[in-house]
């Protein structure tokens, strides 16, 4: 870590001060709750799914019951996942879908993630 800090110029110093700011201030827009990375995962694999089951998501995303119900659920109280129950036979089953608002919302969070990578492109 000393050699990486000794190798920065004042020029260096400077450019990454100003890639950190754009960066800040890029992040500062983004939307917090799709940023989270197990979120992500389930709006993006919606994005691309008309629907997916709970088992679905969960071997996709490789997590646990109890982490993909809290995640989706706080997606659910935001508008941005839809949820369906229902039975097939004896056993339930829940259906997730990418409601309008879920996907506008990653359409956004997804120009500030261009906006971002090309700030520290441009530098």
């Amino acid at each position: 870590m000393g050699d990486a800090k000794r190798a920065q110029t004042p020029a260096t110093s400077s450019v990454l001060r100003s890639v950190a700011g754009a960066a800040d201030d890029t992040a500062a827009e983004l939307d917090r709750l799709i940023h989270e990375r197990v979120r992500l995962g389930i709006v993006s694999a919606l994005a691309v799914n008309a629907s997916m089951s709970f088992n679905e998501l969960k071997t996709m995303l490789g997590l646990t019951d109890g982490n993909l119900s809290v995640h989706a659920r706080k997606l659910e109280e935001a508008g941005y996942v839809d949820c369906a129950k229902s039975f097939e036979g004896r056993t339930p089953r829940t259906e997730f879908s990418l409601t309008d608002s879920g996907r506008r919302a990653l359409e956004a969070y997804l120009n500030h993630m261009e906006a971002l990578i090309q700030a520290v492109r441009d530098r």
